[in-house]
């Protein structure tokens, strides 16, 4: 089995279309990772990869984007 060196793990929020986010990004063997989670619960909004960090996180930005477009948002009744 072969095993991978991650190099330039970084993390950071950032609010996409009103949703707090968690964007990761890391080098494994020669390609870049990207997660992108929503905040509270972590659960994985979408994933991406490429030859850098900045494609790879426009990749996973570009999904989690359609994905968050798409989610009906039920307003609050703060009685």
């Amino acid at each position: 089995m072969r095993t991978f060196n991650a190099e330039g793990y970084e993390v950071r929020e950032i609010v996409l279309h009103g949703f707090p986010v968690r964007i990761a990004s890391v080098l494994l063997d020669q390609a870049w990772s990207c997660r992108i989670d929503n905040v509270s619960p972590g659960a994985t909004i979408a994933r991406g990869s490429g030859p850098t960090r900045e494609a790879a996180e426009q990749d996973a930005l570009t999904r989690a984007t359609e994905r968050i477009k798409r989610t009906r948002r039920i307003p609050r009744d703060d009685r």
